[in-house]
């Protein structure tokens, strides 16, 4: 039992346990973590300690407590004007008392008003905050611009650089390779410049050079004239893609209210998808442009497009203040204030959010010297690998869907089809269209559905589209269903992707670790995406001319019922769960977990197609639930996603 007194427990005693009536782990199991006294097992008492801290790290402190804080925060780092002491003072009663501002003394009208508007009118925020949040979303578009452009020009560039023979293996490993360049620099080199590039350059500084690079890359990419010099300057795009993609919605959620992270997570996939609908748009626009003395000019024009919103971007990032958090991490907390008071109405608003993001920052170097070195933790401790094994399936299966060989070879899919080449680039802009707009309803389903229950619903629907398209290649050319099947089963793909696989994984990615160790998942999810998104960019058209079109689909929709599968056994549910609920749920050994995936998919039989009364499987979760401290409750009331995001 934890004290009566206001004091911590000592000696390491953490309280004690609680067995949750709905889990089938055995006693042997809890054993596992718990000593003949009752007592977690040391490491495994800090890192649950880590998760309790992160979660609430002012949790159980006086509004006198709180209060004196925040005036030595301010002590401590010189800020000496009355206003400001007294924002931070009030800030910190506001931050420890989980933002239940109405039990607070002090605060003016305005002050309430504005914090009201936070909850009920989530998306009033200043003009500044929203200039971010545009800057964001234009990088997404030039990510999702980069991707695409290619898709219509190397239909151009493959016959000018000698590479369009169909029927040759080395001209279809050579397009492959020319497609994939910038996506094997974003694998091995790119997405690890990010931390390096982060810590020397701030978040603006990261998304201006970035975007800096892509603007040149694009610019050298329209006056290239061999596929080896093509390669080379998509190779050099990486280094803008890369920490581009890894820093953008850092740099939204450090800048945004904790009730608006998870959206512009979200948002990310969404512009980006806007951003591969714009990259047909181009495409298309540039088609008939002549020649005019500069041979293969429209396909010039098109890799250079992707150049625009880039430019926009490094035209007006710096006029938009730094992340906050970064400079903390500087120590500079007088810019940190000024930064964040740009994006808040209020100095108390301002005060609260930097007051609390010190606090967990300071806590989160605490966190970092845990046990043994992070890299390790990942393989030896079973929350960690069975973290990252949830999240590498996501990240590895959201390439293996298929997506992105429709993505950059729908052209040339419909050229085979029996489209005509400006037809082919119409009916591409159709995907992006239907991409983009079935991104949208993800904002709704992705917190209601469920993440597990949105990928076992589209995995089956994206197989049975992509052996549709396949199969449809069957029916015999120059009739109207041949071409008209071949687009439905495309469009019907994108229409149940977009919810899904589009989404999911880098939202369940960002969640799934425990905080302490988050930065090296996330790097590694990042990593594993661009890994094998080269992969298709690669073997697509050595695929298609091996196994012909049919065979390219089926073996694509082949691993979308490997996803199912891999989703049912070793995905679980993050949706709606607190830190310490997934610390439950993730430690769940993967075996019993598995066995709840096999009896979940003879329950949806029973139930659904034999109709039966039958009980569903009970998930599983962790048998012991520590009090971590006096004031760290074994299961917390309140569920919100958006603030863990």
């Amino acid at each position: 039992m934890t004290s009566d007194s206001g004091d911590p427990p000592k000696d390491g005693a953490l309280g004690e346990k609680k067995v949750s009536d709905n889990s089938d782990v055995s006693r042997a199991e809890v054993e596992d973590h718990v000593g003949k006294d009752n007592i977690l097992d040391e490491g495994v008492k800090h890192r649950l300690e880590a998760s309790a801290k992160l979660e609430n790290p002012l949790g159980g402190l006086t509004t006198e407590q709180l209060g004196q804080r925040g005036e030595d925060f301010c002590a401590k780092h010189g800020f000496t004007n009355e206003e400001d002491i007294r924002a931070f003072r009030l800030g910190a009663i506001i931050a420890g008392n989980m933002n239940k501002y109405d039990t607070v003394d002090g605060l003016t009208d305005r002050e309430k008003l504005v914090l009201d508007r936070e909850i009920t009118h989530k998306w009033s925020n200043p003009s500044m905050l929203y200039a971010v949040i545009v800057i964001c979303s234009l990088c997404a578009a030039v990510q999702g611009m980069d991707e695409t452009v290619v898709n219509g020009a190397q239909g151009f560039y493959k016959k000018q650089f000698g590479i369009d023979d169909s029927t040759s293996s080395r001209n279809s490993w050579l397009l492959g390779l020319v497609n994939a360049a910038p996506y094997i620099c974003c694998a091995f080199i790119g997405c690890w410049l990010t931390e390096p590039m982060n810590k020397a350059f701030g978040r603006r500084g990261t998304v201006f050079i970035s975007c800096l690079i892509s603007t040149l890359a694009c610019f050298w990419q329209a006056f290239t004239n061999t596929w080896w010099h093509m390669f080379i300057a998509r190779f050099a795009l990486g280094f803008g893609i890369g920490p581009k993609s890894a820093t953008t919605p850092i740099f939204a959620a450090e800048c945004s209210p904790p009730k608006l992270r998870g959206a512009l997570v979200m948002q990310w996939q969404m512009w980006t998808a806007f951003g591969i609908m714009l990259g047909y748009v181009m495409d298309l626009a540039f088609f008939t442009v002549p020649d005019r003395g500069i041979p293969g000019l429209n396909w010039r024009l098109m890799m250079g497009s992707a150049l625009i919103p880039a430019v926009i971007v490094c035209a007006l990032v710096y006029f938009t203040p730094e992340s906050p958090r970064w400079y903390l991490t500087k120590n500079r907390h007088l810019d940190a204030y000024k930064s964040i008071c740009r994006l808040r109405y209020e100095k108390v608003q301002a005060a609260r959010d930097l007051f609390y993001m010190d606090t967990l920052l300071q806590i989160e170097k605490e966190t970092m010297h845990i046990g043994q070195s992070k890299i390790k933790e990942f393989l030896t401790i079973r929350r960690n690998r069975n973290a990252m094994l949830a999240s590498e399936v996501v990240m590895f299966m959201q390439q293996f869907c298929g997506v992105n060989a429709i993505a950059y070879y729908s052209t040339e899919i419909f050229i085979q089809g029996g489209f005509s080449t400006q037809s082919a680039l119409a009916a591409s802009l159709g995907f992006g269209i239907v991409n983009f707009l079935f991104a949208i309803p993800a904002f709704y389903t992705i917190d209601t559905f469920g993440r597990r229950n949105l990928l076992l619903t589209t995995f089956p629907l994206m197989s049975l589209f992509l052996f549709f398209t396949g199969f449809s290649f069957w029916i015999p050319e120059g009739t109207t269903a041949h071409v008209a099947c071949i687009a439905l089963g495309i469009y019907l793909y994108g229409v149940v992707y977009s919810p899904g696989e589009g989404p999911v994984p880098f939202t369940y990615s960002a969640e799934a670790y425990p905080l302490y160790i988050r930065p090296i998942g996330m790097s590694l999810a990042t990593a594993t995406t661009w890994l094998f998104n080269s992969v298709i960019s690669l073997t697509w058209p050595s695929l298609t001319l091996a196994w012909t079109p049919q065979g390219a689909f089926s073996w694509y929709a082949a691993w979308n019922i490997a996803g199912f599968f891999l989703v049912l056994f070793f995905v679980p549910e993050t949706k709606e769960k607190t830190l310490e609920e997934l610390d439950a749920v993730f430690n769940v050994p993967l075996r019993q977990f598995m066995r709840y995936g096999l009896s979940q998919f003879f329950y949806f039989f029973n139930r659904y197609i034999f109709f039966r009364d039958v009980q569903a499987p009970k998930v599983p979760t962790m048998a012991v639930e520590v009090e971590y401290t006096e004031h760290q409750f074994s299961e917390e009331k309140s569920h919100n996603a958006t603030a863990r995001v």
